[in-house]
């Protein structure tokens, strides 16, 4: 009873995660026709800085002395967070937010292919055949060479390549590296990423909407970010991962309040087979890991 109550409660919070962190995207997405990409950038990380330092800091997390492979494979993923921001924000400005979000949908199945291929894990041809299709249904939500195909569809793709980077470094990194002082870290660098840009350019002035947006979208991001890292502490892993895509839920219903957009019927298609495959590869890493349990308490 106490492990379905502890799976509830991490799936309950892995929803909110995702709602938030949607929200938070819609937010930015508001911001597209008020401020550049990369001012409304510098301005969120200012509070996202601020929110992991005083959170690292008042839990006693605030360390620095990592090793250097670990310092080379936060690099990496810092490298890969700031790639991704870039191009999944580009993304969310010029396209459908639910269009974007049904893209990053197809993430369990790259980053098991991506660790298949560079980490050298255990990928079954069970798990490959469902990466193989969730691609195909990918290919159904960008479209390339119709009507419907959007240039900007490469930027969502981009930000799936930065992502799966960014998750495989995390598996290189120790488990005693505190997972807030990454996130700080990388929320630091697309922060100095920001102000970079911006020196460059001509500052926009932000008005009372913009401010109570971008407030918005740093109170989604934190509570996005809390609920999220609470969530995988609650259950099962395994059975709390799954609840992921109730990201393209709420980004179904954002984007036709907010926007009035809804996807095209191959867009839903698309987004059915990736989170069908996605599902299925969870359900057999759930499966294999019960099997590797068994056969060492029988060992």
């Amino acid at each position: 009873m106490d492990q379905i109550s502890e799976n509830v409660r991490g799936a309950l919070l892995m929803m909110g995660s995702m709602v938030a962190f949607t929200l938070n995207d819609a937010f930015m997405k508001g911001l597209s026709g008020d401020i550049p990409l990369f001012q409304a950038i510098f301005l969120r990380g200012i509070g996202t800085v601020a929110f992991l330092s005083a959170l690292a800091y008042f839990t006693g997390q605030m360390q620095w002395a990592f090793g250097r492979r670990n310092w080379l494979m936060i690099a990496v993923r810092t490298g890969a967070e700031v790639g991704g921001t870039f191009f999944f924000l580009s993304a969310l400005f010029l396209m459908p937010i639910a269009n974007v979000t049904a893209v990053l949908q197809a993430l369990p199945l790259t980053v098991a292919l991506g660790a298949a291929l560079f980490l050298n894990e255990p990928l079954g041809w069970r798990r490959l055949s469902a990466v193989i299709v969730g691609l195909v249904g990918v290919l159904l939500i960008v479209r390339p060479g119709t009507d419907g195909f959007s240039i900007y569809s490469l930027y969502a793709l981009g930000a799936v390549i930065c992502v799966t980077v960014r998750d495989l470094a995390v598996r290189r990194i120790d488990y005693d590296v505190p997972s807030i002082m990454i996130g700080l870290v990388a929320a630091a660098a697309v922060l100095a990423t920001g102000a970079i840009v911006t020196a460059g350019q001509d500052w926009v002035s932000v008005d009372g909407p913009t401010i109570w947006k971008l407030l918005g979208a740093m109170i989604c991001i934190v509570f996005g970010y809390v609920f999220s890292v609470t969530a995988m502490r609650h259950g099962e892993v395994s059975f709390v991962a799954p609840f992921r895509y109730t990201s393209l839920v709420a980004a179904l219903i954002v984007g036709w309040f907010a926007f009035r957009d809804w996807p095209a019927p191959l867009t839903f298609l698309g987004a059915a087979i990736v989170v069908g495959m996605g599902l299925f590869t969870l359900y057999r890493e759930r499966q294999l890991a019960a099997q590797t349990r068994l056969s060492n308490s029988q060992g």
